[in-house]
């Protein structure tokens, strides 16, 4: 039966111990975790929770000192499991006398793509992340954001059903960066899962469906992305608001600025906000805005790393 996760772990250790065993250090500690298939799910962390090394663990790069991983139902030990992965690592070292073409060519040859299907593909690639007038230029002319273009480029050589992107848009500038969230949702509409381990919060949070972050090399908080930052109140912004207004939905409010004419207060209910309405009817004061405000995902990672 196939399974409904395209990677699932089992209380996913991973242990270094120095050379004498008297100090050990737990880079993974027991995560267990569920990607569903076709998601685009992001893994977040400070620097040294575990991400790098749960990637590995996933890629059989790093072997788990306990615990399992499956990819897409099948043993990520085996390499079948790893056959449909595209991956594009962080610090990648793609040898730098290759040309695009010649670079492209090799990984599709090593993926198993045949000497035709890669005459079609590379220009096709190329020209999907923008780099169609530079692949005959040698890669050590490339910027780092021509390199990370060329590096996903490479993971998606084999047409491969998950891409495991570290980093992928670090030192990309912003229209690059525009450039791979689109071509990565093109990927989900075909049904590619795509797994993502980033610092840039604002970038997974645009992007991403579903988050998982660690910290110390356990989960600190999983959970859909609408869920994680849903609602936490009401902004509401007054208009030339008399002092003994504002004095009376003071106490209402959790907080409150003024500037330039406007008081705007932050309400956590439905039903104060509903109340301080009523109170600004009555002072016949105009309400400027009333939006219902949410919790940025910087804001849902420093909760749960400071917990």
């Amino acid at each position: 039966m196939q399974s409904e996760y395209a990677i699932e772990t089992f209380d996913l250790t991973k242990v270094y111990r120095s050379r004498w065993k008297r100090r050990e250090v737990r880079a993974v500690d027991g995560i267990s975790l569920k990607v569903p298939r076709g998601t685009i799910f992001g893994l977040l962390g400070p620097n040294g929770a575990g991400k790098t090394t749960f990637v590995k663990s996933l890629l059989s790069a790093v072997h788990p000192t306990k615990g399992s991983a499956m990819l897409f139902g099948r043993d990520a030990r085996e390499p079948e499991a790893r056959r449909p992965i595209g991956y594009l690592p962080e610090n990648h070292r793609f040898p730098t006398y290759f040309t695009g073409i010649g670079m492209l060519d090799f990984y599709a040859a090593l993926s198993g793509v045949d000497s035709g299907q890669r005459k079609k593909l590379i220009p096709e690639l190329l020209a999907l992340v923008g780099l169609e007038q530079w692949g005959s230029m040698r890669l050590g002319k490339y910027s780092k954001g021509m390199l990370q273009r060329v590096g996903l480029a490479q993971a998606l050589i084999h047409s491969p059903s998950m891409l495991i992107l570290d980093e992928p848009t670090d030192g990309v500038d912003p229209v690059g960066r525009r450039q791979i969230r689109d071509i990565l949702t093109k990927c989900e509409e075909k049904g590619v899962t795509i797994f993502i381990n980033s610092h840039l919060l604002v970038e997974v949070e645009t992007f991403c469906r579903e988050v998982a972050i660690l910290h110390k090399g356990k989960v600190a908080l999983q959970g859909k992305m609408h869920d994680l930052t849903a609602g936490k109140g009401y902004r509401l912004s007054v208009a030339q608001a008399p002092e003994n207004l504002v004095d009376e939905l003071r106490s209402k409010a959790t907080s409150l600025t003024a500037k330039d004419g406007l008081v705007d207060f932050q309400f956590a209910t439905r039903e104060l906000v509903n109340e301080a309405l009523d109170l600004v009817r009555t002072q016949h004061c105009e309400v400027e805005a009333l939006t219902p405000t949410t919790s940025t995902l910087e804001e849902v990672f420093v909760r749960a790393v400071e917990k």
